[in-house]
């Protein structure tokens, strides 16, 4: 680093003009603190930022295991940990965020509580959101991971499950990996099938919201529920 000017050191860029003002490359090189014999901290960051699958920059460290972190010269096992947790924090603190104006009534809330953890997954993964009957989360399960489609699901252990939970009311959400979350075929048919099951034992399926990268779509608010009950 002493061999960086000081106005653009980050330590002293964070001091002058605070820590929005250093780049990605900067913020880890504070966080990581140390580079490796001839590479400063800040060129071991642009490494590892340039390290991920497709370049991804910082997106690219959540996606990157310890192991596949510590093929880029310089990051050892310590260093890949912390690399780790601070893709792991920066999606909590998103969450935290975000729970602050959660509100199951709103499908933009939910989305945007559950997009973080949701929109990196590599695979289609269904959650099962399940309320009591003031409308509070009593329980959130993973029903499937894989592949979402109606003819792999079974509606059946869903409201076991709810049942289970004495739920009144469910919520489906599931993430697009292709980061598109318009509604496939399968999407539709799943919804439907999950909805005239809940009729028939009385729990009332919510809204079906998938996730995509940065977006989400409402099935009740495009109005697939609906017509599945005309």
């Amino acid at each position: 680093m002493k061999a960086i000017p000081e106005e653009e050191r980050p330590y002293e860029k964070c001091l002058s003009g605070g820590a929005a003002s250093l780049s990605d490359a900067e913020l880890l090189a504070v966080i990581l603190r140390t580079g490796v014999r001839g590479e400063s901290a800040l060129e071991l960051s642009r490494k590892v930022l340039a390290g991920g699958e497709g370049g991804q920059g910082l997106l690219g460290i959540y996606h990157m295991s310890v192991s596949d972190l510590q093929k880029i010269r310089g990051v050892g096992k310590v260093k890949a940990v912390q690399l780790k947790c601070i893709a792991e924090l920066s999606s909590r603190i998103a969450r935290t965020q975000a729970s602050l104006k959660l509100s199951f009534h709103d499908p933009a809330s939910v989305a945007e509580y559950y997009m973080e953890e949701m929109r990196h997954q590599e695979q289609e993964i269904l959650r099962v959101l399940m309320l009591n009957s003031k409308g509070m989360l009593i329980h959130d399960e993973i029903a499937s991971k894989g592949t979402v489609r109606a003819s792999l699901i079974s509606p059946r252990e869903i409201f076991i499950s709810a049942l289970r939970h004495l739920a009144v009311s469910i919520i489906l959400i599931h993430n697009h990996p292709s980061g598109i979350p318009d509604p496939s075929r399968e999407d539709i048919l799943l919804t439907r099938r999950v909805m005239e099951a809940g009729r028939l034992i009385g729990i009332e399926l919510l809204d079906h919201i998938i996730i995509g990268d940065r977006q989400a779509v409402s099935m009740r608010e495009q109005g697939i529920l609906q017509e599945g009950e005309n």
